[in-house]
Protein backbone atom coordinates (compact mmCIF):
# COMPACT_ATOMS: atom_id res chain seq x y z
CA UNK A 1 0.00 0.00 0.00
CA UNK A 2 1.41 3.37 -1.03
CA UNK A 3 2.30 5.76 1.76
CA UNK A 4 0.50 9.06 1.10
CA UNK A 5 2.26 10.86 3.95
CA UNK A 6 5.18 12.51 2.14
CA UNK A 7 5.86 15.38 4.53
CA UNK A 8 9.47 15.66 5.74
CA UNK A 9 10.19 14.53 9.29
CA UNK A 10 11.11 18.02 10.48
CA UNK A 11 7.71 19.36 9.35
CA UNK A 12 5.95 16.72 11.46
CA UNK A 13 8.09 17.56 14.48
CA UNK A 14 7.46 21.29 14.09
CA UNK A 15 3.69 20.76 13.87
CA UNK A 16 3.69 18.46 16.91
CA UNK A 17 5.79 20.95 18.87
CA UNK A 18 3.43 23.81 17.97
CA UNK A 19 0.42 21.79 19.08
CA UNK A 20 2.08 20.91 22.39
CA UNK A 21 3.13 24.52 23.01
CA UNK A 22 -0.36 25.87 22.28
CA UNK A 23 -1.93 23.12 24.40
CA UNK A 24 0.44 23.95 27.25
CA UNK A 25 -0.31 27.68 27.21
CA UNK A 26 -4.06 27.36 26.76
CA UNK A 27 -4.82 24.37 29.00
CA UNK A 28 -1.95 23.09 31.13
CA UNK A 29 -0.53 26.41 32.36
CA UNK A 30 -3.89 27.83 33.57
CA UNK A 31 -4.72 24.58 35.37
CA UNK A 32 -1.35 24.46 37.07
CA UNK A 33 -1.63 28.13 38.07
CA UNK A 34 -4.96 27.41 39.79
CA UNK A 35 -3.35 24.88 42.13
CA UNK A 36 -0.30 27.12 42.69
CA UNK A 37 -2.51 30.04 43.74
CA UNK A 38 -4.79 27.73 45.75
CA UNK A 39 -1.86 26.61 47.93
CA UNK A 40 -0.10 30.01 47.88
CA UNK A 41 -1.02 30.72 51.53
CA UNK A 42 -0.53 27.23 52.84
CA UNK A 43 -2.48 24.04 53.06
CA UNK A 44 -4.27 25.22 56.21
CA UNK A 45 -6.01 28.04 54.34
CA UNK A 46 -6.71 25.68 51.45
CA UNK A 47 -8.49 23.16 53.68
CA UNK A 48 -10.28 25.94 55.60
CA UNK A 49 -11.58 27.44 52.34
CA UNK A 50 -12.99 24.09 51.23
CA UNK A 51 -14.65 23.09 54.52
CA UNK A 52 -16.00 26.59 55.19
CA UNK A 53 -19.85 26.42 55.56
CA UNK A 54 -20.62 28.52 52.47
CA UNK A 55 -18.27 26.39 50.35
CA UNK A 56 -19.84 23.16 51.61
CA UNK A 57 -23.29 24.60 50.88
CA UNK A 58 -22.18 25.45 47.33
CA UNK A 59 -20.87 21.90 46.86
CA UNK A 60 -24.12 20.38 48.10
CA UNK A 61 -26.19 22.61 45.82
CA UNK A 62 -23.99 21.78 42.83
CA UNK A 63 -24.38 18.05 43.46
CA UNK A 64 -28.13 18.44 44.06
CA UNK A 65 -28.47 20.25 40.74
CA UNK A 66 -26.56 17.49 38.96
CA UNK A 67 -28.71 14.80 40.64
CA UNK A 68 -31.86 16.37 39.17
CA UNK A 69 -30.59 17.76 35.84
CA UNK A 70 -28.60 14.78 34.54
CA UNK A 71 -31.26 12.05 34.99
CA UNK A 72 -33.93 14.35 33.51
CA UNK A 73 -31.78 15.02 30.45
CA UNK A 74 -30.90 11.34 30.25
CA UNK A 75 -34.57 10.42 29.93
CA UNK A 76 -35.26 13.27 27.51
CA UNK A 77 -32.18 12.55 25.39
CA UNK A 78 -32.92 8.85 24.99
CA UNK A 79 -36.60 9.50 24.27
CA UNK A 80 -35.90 12.22 21.72
CA UNK A 81 -33.14 10.26 19.98
CA UNK A 82 -35.29 7.11 19.82
CA UNK A 83 -38.26 9.02 18.37
CA UNK A 84 -36.15 10.92 15.82
CA UNK A 85 -34.13 7.94 14.56
CA UNK A 86 -36.66 5.12 14.73
CA UNK A 87 -39.91 6.79 13.59
CA UNK A 88 -41.19 9.08 10.87
CA UNK A 89 -43.55 11.85 11.99
CA UNK A 90 -44.50 15.41 11.15
CA UNK A 91 -42.39 18.01 12.88
CA UNK A 92 -39.25 15.86 13.18
CA UNK A 93 -37.02 18.61 11.78
CA UNK A 94 -38.65 21.12 14.12
CA UNK A 95 -37.86 18.86 17.09
CA UNK A 96 -34.23 18.52 15.98
CA UNK A 97 -33.97 22.32 15.71
CA UNK A 98 -35.50 22.79 19.16
CA UNK A 99 -32.92 20.43 20.66
CA UNK A 100 -30.17 22.72 19.36
CA UNK A 101 -31.63 25.90 20.88
CA UNK A 102 -29.42 25.86 24.02
CA UNK A 103 -26.35 25.73 21.77
CA UNK A 104 -27.49 28.89 19.98
CA UNK A 105 -28.92 30.89 22.91
CA UNK A 106 -26.63 32.50 25.46
CA UNK A 107 -27.01 30.96 28.95
CA UNK A 108 -27.56 34.46 30.35
CA UNK A 109 -30.52 34.92 27.99
CA UNK A 110 -31.87 31.53 29.09
CA UNK A 111 -31.70 32.69 32.71
CA UNK A 112 -33.52 35.93 31.84
CA UNK A 113 -36.27 33.92 30.14
CA UNK A 114 -36.88 32.00 33.37
CA UNK A 115 -36.99 35.29 35.30
CA UNK A 116 -39.58 36.60 32.85
CA UNK A 117 -41.63 33.44 33.31
CA UNK A 118 -41.35 32.79 37.03
CA UNK A 119 -40.10 36.06 38.53
CA UNK A 120 -42.17 38.44 40.65
CA UNK A 121 -43.21 40.44 37.59
CA UNK A 122 -43.28 37.44 35.25
CA UNK A 123 -46.17 35.63 33.60
CA UNK A 124 -46.54 33.06 36.39
CA UNK A 125 -45.00 35.16 39.17
CA UNK A 126 -48.22 36.38 40.86
CA UNK A 127 -49.72 32.89 40.92
CA UNK A 128 -46.50 31.42 42.37
CA UNK A 129 -46.38 34.12 45.07
CA UNK A 130 -50.03 33.50 45.91
CA UNK A 131 -49.28 29.81 46.49
CA UNK A 132 -45.95 30.48 48.26
CA UNK A 133 -43.89 28.72 45.59
CA UNK A 134 -40.36 30.02 45.05
CA UNK A 135 -38.61 29.27 41.76
CA UNK A 136 -36.48 32.30 40.95
CA UNK A 137 -33.74 33.01 43.52
CA UNK A 138 -34.30 29.48 44.83
CA UNK A 139 -33.12 25.94 44.13
CA UNK A 140 -35.89 25.05 41.59
CA UNK A 141 -34.84 27.93 39.34
CA UNK A 142 -31.21 26.80 39.43
CA UNK A 143 -32.20 23.26 38.50
CA UNK A 144 -34.46 24.44 35.66
CA UNK A 145 -31.79 26.73 34.22
CA UNK A 146 -29.19 23.96 34.39
CA UNK A 147 -31.55 21.49 32.72
CA UNK A 148 -32.13 23.96 29.88
CA UNK A 149 -28.45 24.51 29.07
CA UNK A 150 -27.56 20.81 29.33
CA UNK A 151 -30.45 18.98 27.70
CA UNK A 152 -28.96 18.76 24.15
CA UNK A 153 -25.87 16.78 25.19
CA UNK A 154 -27.34 13.30 25.54
CA UNK A 155 -29.67 13.64 22.55
CA UNK A 156 -26.98 15.08 20.30
CA UNK A 157 -24.60 12.26 21.22
CA UNK A 158 -27.19 9.55 20.52
CA UNK A 159 -28.93 10.82 17.37
CA UNK A 160 -26.01 10.33 14.89
CA UNK A 161 -25.07 7.04 16.56
CA UNK A 162 -28.58 5.62 16.29
CA UNK A 163 -28.97 6.91 12.74
CA UNK A 164 -25.82 5.07 11.68
CA UNK A 165 -27.07 1.85 13.29
CA UNK A 166 -30.35 1.88 11.37
CA UNK A 167 -33.55 0.10 12.39
CA UNK A 168 -32.94 -3.38 10.97
CA UNK A 169 -32.32 -5.07 14.31
CA UNK A 170 -35.38 -3.48 15.91
CA UNK A 171 -37.54 -4.51 12.95
CA UNK A 172 -36.27 -8.08 13.19
CA UNK A 173 -37.09 -8.19 16.92
CA UNK A 174 -40.60 -6.84 16.32
CA UNK A 175 -41.18 -9.41 13.56
CA UNK A 176 -40.16 -12.17 16.00
CA UNK A 177 -42.82 -11.05 18.47
CA UNK A 178 -40.92 -8.71 20.79
CA UNK A 179 -42.81 -5.77 22.27
CA UNK A 180 -41.63 -2.18 22.00
CA UNK A 181 -40.17 -2.19 25.52
CA UNK A 182 -38.46 -5.55 24.98
CA UNK A 183 -36.94 -4.26 21.75
CA UNK A 184 -35.65 -1.16 23.52
CA UNK A 185 -34.14 -2.97 26.51
CA UNK A 186 -32.71 -5.95 24.60
CA UNK A 187 -31.66 -4.36 21.30
CA UNK A 188 -31.55 -0.56 21.30
CA UNK A 189 -30.09 0.13 24.74
CA UNK A 190 -27.13 -2.32 24.50
CA UNK A 191 -26.23 -0.84 21.10
CA UNK A 192 -26.14 2.74 22.39
CA UNK A 193 -24.73 2.20 25.90
CA UNK A 194 -21.28 3.70 25.21
CA UNK A 195 -22.67 6.74 23.43
CA UNK A 196 -25.22 7.15 26.20
CA UNK A 197 -22.54 7.09 28.90
CA UNK A 198 -20.45 9.58 26.92
CA UNK A 199 -23.42 11.95 26.59
CA UNK A 200 -24.19 11.66 30.32
CA UNK A 201 -20.58 12.54 31.17
CA UNK A 202 -20.69 15.65 28.98
CA UNK A 203 -24.05 16.64 30.49
CA UNK A 204 -22.69 16.15 34.01
CA UNK A 205 -19.58 18.22 33.29
CA UNK A 206 -21.62 21.11 31.91
CA UNK A 207 -24.10 20.96 34.80
CA UNK A 208 -21.32 21.22 37.40
CA UNK A 209 -19.64 24.15 35.67
CA UNK A 210 -22.67 26.15 34.46
CA UNK A 211 -22.39 29.82 35.39
CA UNK A 212 -24.33 32.20 33.14
CA UNK A 213 -27.92 30.96 33.44
CA UNK A 214 -27.50 29.98 37.09
CA UNK A 215 -26.02 33.38 37.91
CA UNK A 216 -29.17 35.12 36.65
CA UNK A 217 -31.73 32.96 38.48
CA UNK A 218 -29.83 32.29 41.72
CA UNK A 219 -29.82 35.73 43.30
CA UNK A 220 -26.33 35.01 44.70
CA UNK A 221 -27.68 34.30 48.18
CA UNK A 222 -24.61 33.17 50.08
CA UNK A 223 -24.96 29.76 51.66
CA UNK A 224 -28.31 29.15 49.96
CA UNK A 225 -28.34 29.63 46.18
CA UNK A 226 -24.65 29.72 45.27
CA UNK A 227 -23.24 26.83 43.28
CA UNK A 228 -19.48 26.25 43.17
CA UNK A 229 -18.84 28.53 40.14
CA UNK A 230 -20.86 31.34 41.76
CA UNK A 231 -19.06 30.87 45.08
CA UNK A 232 -15.71 31.17 43.27
CA UNK A 233 -16.85 34.45 41.72
CA UNK A 234 -17.94 35.89 45.06
CA UNK A 235 -14.67 34.99 46.76
CA UNK A 236 -12.67 36.48 43.89
CA UNK A 237 -14.67 39.71 43.91
CA UNK A 238 -14.00 39.97 47.65
CA UNK A 239 -10.26 39.72 46.95
CA UNK A 240 -10.02 36.35 48.71
CA UNK A 241 -7.87 35.07 45.88
CA UNK A 242 -6.35 32.03 47.60
CA UNK A 243 -9.76 30.89 48.83
CA UNK A 244 -11.35 31.39 45.39
CA UNK A 245 -8.64 29.33 43.71
CA UNK A 246 -8.96 26.67 46.40
CA UNK A 247 -12.66 26.25 45.63
CA UNK A 248 -11.92 26.45 41.90
CA UNK A 249 -9.47 23.57 42.29
CA UNK A 250 -12.41 21.38 43.33
CA UNK A 251 -14.05 22.08 39.98
CA UNK A 252 -10.77 21.37 38.22
CA UNK A 253 -10.42 18.01 39.96
CA UNK A 254 -14.01 17.14 39.08
CA UNK A 255 -13.24 18.05 35.45
CA UNK A 256 -10.11 15.87 35.47
CA UNK A 257 -12.10 13.01 36.96
CA UNK A 258 -14.68 13.47 34.19
CA UNK A 259 -11.93 13.25 31.56
CA UNK A 260 -10.54 10.10 33.17
CA UNK A 261 -13.97 8.46 33.13
CA UNK A 262 -14.48 9.61 29.53
CA UNK A 263 -11.13 8.13 28.51
CA UNK A 264 -11.94 4.86 30.26
CA UNK A 265 -15.29 4.61 28.48
CA UNK A 266 -13.65 5.27 25.11
CA UNK A 267 -11.01 2.61 25.86
CA UNK A 268 -13.67 0.07 26.85
CA UNK A 269 -15.60 0.88 23.68
CA UNK A 270 -12.51 0.32 21.53
CA UNK A 271 -11.81 -2.97 23.30
CA UNK A 272 -15.36 -4.13 22.68
CA UNK A 273 -15.16 -3.17 19.00
CA UNK A 274 -11.91 -5.08 18.63
CA UNK A 275 -13.46 -8.19 20.21
CA UNK A 276 -16.46 -7.91 17.88
CA UNK A 277 -14.10 -7.55 14.92
CA UNK A 278 -12.31 -10.76 15.87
Amino acid sequence: MQNLNTEPLYIKRILIALVLIIFGFIFILPLVSIFIDAFSKGIELYVASIIEPDALSAMRLTLLTVVFAVPANLVFGVTAAWAITKFQFKGKNVLISLIDIPFAVSPVIAGLVYVLLFGVGGYFGPWLIMHNINIIFAVPGIILATMFVTFPFVARELIPLMQSQGIQEEEAAICMGASGWQTFWKITLPNIKWGLLYGVILCNARAMGEFGAVSVVSGHIRGMTNTLPLHVEILYNEYQFAASFAVASILVMLAILTLVVKGFIEWKHEQEQQRCGE
